[in-house]
């Protein structure tokens, strides 16, 4: 149990506030992926967007997800897989503090009551991570 622990402690130390990651999702059959700013705040991950994007369409028939973290480490390679689900959060207080934490908000959103903000919590339950100096992927259960 304590490699497990270990383990996750090394897969989050990889997790910044945030960071570019590629985030799929699924359109009936079809697997449809992009990259996405993902935010690491409070201990849960989230995904700032527009309430019109396909992605939220997507999630709303279907919220199970994955995202792909590439990891880089004296030209070696790597990744962090996240598999899981996503919610459409339409608590006021969680997309105002995520908010209020996110430095691009303001970019894209008048505020967090703006009807175009739509906040993605990702809710991770399996993990597979390759390091960048290594060939053989390890997997988390969470």
């Amino acid at each position: 149990m304590a490699e497990s622990k270990d383990l996750k402690a090394e897969v989050w130390m990889h997790f910044k506030g945030s960071q570019h990651v590629f985030l799929a999702t699924t359109e009936d059959d079809q697997p449809r992926l992009r990259p996405v700013t993902l935010v690491n705040f409070d201990q849960r991950f989230w995904v700032l967007t527009g309430t019109d994007n396909a992605k939220v369409k997507q999630i709303q028939k279907n919220p199970k997800i994955e995202f792909c973290l590439l990891l880089e480490e004296g030209g070696q390679h790597g990744y962090i897989r996240a598999a899981g689900f996503a919610k459409i959060v339409k608590d006021r207080e969680t997309r105002a503090k995520v908010a209020k934490h996110c430095d691009f908000f303001s970019e894209f959103w008048n505020s967090p009551e703006d009807p175009s903000y739509a906040l993605l919590e990702l809710e991770v339950d399996e993990i597979e991570y390759l390091r960048p100096n290594e060939v053989v992927t390890r997997k988390l259960k969470l």
